[in-house]
């Protein structure tokens, strides 16, 4: 299974997702992210 995400800021809604999609069933979860939002 492959997440996209636009732009990555806690990875907490990434996380979930995974953990939701493991739950349901998929052995492996990657992820891409094409830009991420730093810590001000």
């Amino acid at each position: 299974m492959l997440l996209i995400d636009d732009v990555m800021t806690t990875g907490a809604t990434l996380d979930e997702l995974a953990r939701t999609l493991k739950a349901h069933g998929a052995i492996r979860v990657e992820n891409l992210v094409l830009a991420r939002a730093l810590k001000s």
